[in-house]
């Protein structure tokens, strides 16, 4: 869904950008994206954005927790602020270093967020960009941090009755939970960034 009230990410207009580290919860070794935004971006965009760096494909709902607060589309859940009237720049200005974006309120797919530090925007970049990040994102709907973990196992034993099931679930033949590829992430930005 396009977030009219997002300022658009052009480099031209991008004088500096945020780096936030989003971290998913409850894996070891960890999953991470290194992220660069322009600070005038909403929240409903920042949504678009990690979804996008993570690998997830956004049917489900969302929202995040900023000082205690929660954001996330008002007609979609209830006793939340409306994510598109809060910037990034407005979440710093309270003096926030970390919040948490939860993804998939069934699976319950936690992320926490760091402001890491505002720098200037590189001419000639496109914005939001990935720069960096470790291991592929879980399958969607495959039942959080434990079925992920169930699924790790199955998927490890080439005799489990199982695999084949569950790599025809996933719709992938070679699932690596080890791979990440920033190219293919930074294609999937430069997507949402037409649409933010």
């Amino acid at each position: 869904m396009a977030k009219a009230a997002t300022p658009t990410s052009n480099s031209a207009t991008v004088k500096s950008v945020v780096s936030l580290k989003v971290t998913l919860q409850g894996l070891k070794p960890p999953i991470w994206r290194r992220v660069l935004v322009s600070g005038s971006i909403t929240l409903g965009g920042l949504s678009e954005v990690i979804l996008a760096a993570m690998g997830w494909h956004g049917g489900h709902l969302h929202d995040f927790t900023v000082a205690g607060r929660d954001y996330g589309e008002p007609g979609m859940l209830e006793g939340v602020a409306n994510e598109d009237r809060l910037t990034l720049n407005g979440v710093i200005k309270q003096g926030v270093k970390r919040f948490t974006y939860t993804y998939d309120m069934g699976d319950n797919w936690e992320h926490i967020i760091v402001v890491e530090k505002t720098q200037s925007a590189d001419s000639g970049q496109s914005y939001p960009r990935c720069i960096d990040g470790q291991r592929n994102c879980p399958p969607e709907d495959c039942g959080g941090v434990w079925g992920y973990a169930e699924l790790l196992d199955i998927l490890a034993d080439p005799a489990h009755p199982e695999r084949d099931e569950r790599l025809e679930w996933i719709d992938e033949d070679d699932f690596d939970p080890e791979a990440f590829d920033i190219e293919a992430v930074n294609k999937h930005l430069a997507a949402v960034a037409k649409r933010i």
